[in-house]
């Protein structure tokens, strides 16, 4: 369901703002309101859109799947999705949508989606490793989901298996309530929820970094703006890189503390309606390539989960998803990421 949108036009955006000959570019954007749209944000008010001539409308959904239809049928130009099992069946069903670069991922130091136990398991000694999982209640935020993949990633490195474990499908904020009561025992869940529930006292982090690389969130291109505007398409991408790299340097090394961070965390706050700024003494950023790469292999190992468990159509493959060329074009006129000296 759409909920609001926001429109950054290029008009007076920038003192910096070249002169173009002819009207901006209308660019429309489905976001989700959570942490890892700040990039889009950034681009907006530091007015990278701008520059790029392009006049961006952000449309907040409740969900990441309801962006997929609009987005196939040309309705919305760019999406922020996940790499799930939804996406290749919408695919299969002949929704034109793209992978065209990395929006979260979880490089070391930068497990935004780490494993979390309830912490009177963990204080009272009943989950001392991860093989104590077994048969535990874990909240899931649904079938087919990135996190499930890492879950059955982390649960084989101890000889379990995805199935040894019970699921219980609830959404990432409502997982503190189910901690607390006790409807469930574990979770992978996603900042800030995760420093909500330990700061509350309900959870422990029991494994960070446990599938470091992960490829979670994806920008994603409908196949018209592909099709049809590939110029404009390159554009943004300029512009979102831009921004990325400016997100990079607030979070260097996994934490918020690096160049531009006040800035970078007034952003979020104000574009997710979090009201306290201690949380990001706490909080992991989840990470976004400052040069768009996407991780194809973690997606084929995820895909491969997805296959194994029932959750695809029919059969998949990543290079049917993925589209590379709109990242490396922007990187050869931006050039590669190089780290701000704080």
């Amino acid at each position: 369901m759409i909920r609001a949108s926001l429109v950054f036009s290029a008009v007076a955006a920038s003192s910096l703002v070249p002169t173009w000959a002819k009207a901006a570019d209308d660019v429309k954007v489905a976001i989700n309101n959570v942490v890892s749209d700040v990039v889009f944000h950034l681009a907006a008010e530091r007015g990278f859109f701008a520059e790029q001539n392009l006049n961006v409308t952000l449309v907040s959904f409740d969900s990441g799947p309801k962006m997929i239809a609009p987005l196939g049928a040309g309705q919305i130009d760019v999406g922020a999705g996940a790499s799930s099992a939804g996406l290749y069946n919408a695919v299969a069903r002949g929704i034109n949508v793209k992978v065209v670069a990395d929006k979260g991922s979880t490089p070391r130091s930068y497990d935004y989606m780490p494993l979390l136990v309830r912490k009177a398991l963990v204080d009272n000694g009943t989950v001392k490793t991860v093989a104590d999982l077994k048969g535990m209640k874990f909240g899931e935020v649904g079938p087919g989901a990135a996190t499930n993949a890492k879950l059955s990633h982390i649960l084989g490195g101890a000889g379990l298996t995805y199935k040894d474990v019970t699921h219980n499908y609830i959404n990432y904020p409502q997982q503190i309530a189910a901690f607390t009561t006790g409807a469930i025992d574990a979770a992978i869940t996603t900042e800030p929820s995760v420093t909500q529930a330990i700061n509350s006292g309900v959870a422990v982090k029991f494994v960070a970094d446990g599938y470091p690389d992960q490829q979670v969130a994806v920008l994603l291109y409908g196949g018209d703006f592909i099709a049809k505007r590939p110029a404009v398409a390159e554009r943004f991408m300029v512009a979102y890189l831009k921004a990325a790299r400016i997100y990079n340097d607030a979070t260097a090394g996994g934490k918020f503390t690096g160049k531009g961070v006040d800035q970078v965390i007034q952003t979020i706050m104000k574009s997710t309606g979090l009201k306290d700024p201690e949380l990001f003494k706490k909080m992991v950023p989840n990470g976004i390539d400052p040069d768009g790469k996407v991780n194809v292999k973690s997606m084929a190992d995820d895909l491969k989960f997805f296959a194994d468990n029932g959750y695809l159509e029919r059969p998949g493959k990543v290079e049917d998803v993925v589209d590379a060329s709109f990242a490396d074009k922007a990187v050869q006129k931006l050039g590669s990421y190089k780290p701000a000296e704080n």
